[in-house]
């Protein structure tokens, strides 16, 4: 997938000298030393588990999957600031609305469970972003970075608890369009979560059976796509 991007990005800065250059719209904007501007975009969230194969007591083996996706909502705001011509450092505090539909089967009898995990998370990406040159009024850009999270509405008592914290490594490609008012920024990210985030500590729960849903699982870990659309 990186070495995709570089390509094409690569491709895309080569190519633009055989256009007829353009009337440049804000053609000093990127020699500021801070940018800041907001962003709304929609994500998909899922997650990664590792079922271990686990049989109860009863002779049952489940294991777990994220059967469907739903699209959540993003919002935040953007600060960047110039490193140099191709480089700069951004800072995007966000809040991303969204769920995951989780479904546990049991592999013995073909029974199944549904839990919807619905989450709000604060997040303060902390991104690299690499910039081609700029030709008439666009300039496509590689960016990657770390993404901490938490999870405001994580529910006890059902069947998978989830922990609130993780960090996501991030990486993913957007191109600069430079309007008469203002910078329209299209991007695309992809974030994978570093910890393990099933929860086996569950002393909140009232009903010992369900701990079988927790017990079939090894590790899970987060996993998003974002969509976002910027100006600044």
């Amino acid at each position: 997938m990186l070495t995709l991007a570089v390509l094409c990005l690569t491709g895309s800065a080569s190519c633009v000298y055989a256009q007829t250059r353009k009337v440049m719209n804000r053609p000093y904007i990127d020699q500021r030393k801070l940018h800041y501007g907001f962003l709304a975009g929609l994500h998909m969230q899922d997650l990664e588990f590792c079922n271990n194969g686990m049989i109860d007591e009863q002779g049952n083996e489940w294991y777990a999957d994220v059967a469907s996706y739903e699209p959540g909502f993003s919002v935040g705001v953007l600060a960047e600031m110039r490193l140099n011509n191709h480089f700069a450092f951004r800072v995007i505090p966000s809040m991303h609305f969204g769920t995951r539909n989780v479904t546990f089967m049991n592999h013995t009898n073909g029974e199944r469970e549904h839990q919807i995990l619905k989450s709000t998370f604060i997040s303060i990406p902390l991104d690299v972003k690499f910039s081609a040159e700029r030709f008439n009024n666009y300039r496509p850009y590689l960016v990657a970075g770390v993404n901490p999270m938490y999870d405001l509405t994580v529910k006890r008592g059902k069947e998978l608890l989830l922990k609130p914290f993780d960090c996501y490594l991030e990486i993913g490609m957007g191109c600069d369009f430079y309007l008469p008012f203002f910078k329209c920024i299209p991007e695309i990210k992809f974030a994978y979560g570093l910890a393990n985030v099933i929860n086996k500590n569950r002393s909140d729960l009232t009903n010992p059976d369900q701990l079988v849903y927790t017990d079939a699982i090894s590790r899970g870990h987060s996993k998003m796509i974002i969509l976002s659309l910027y100006f600044e």
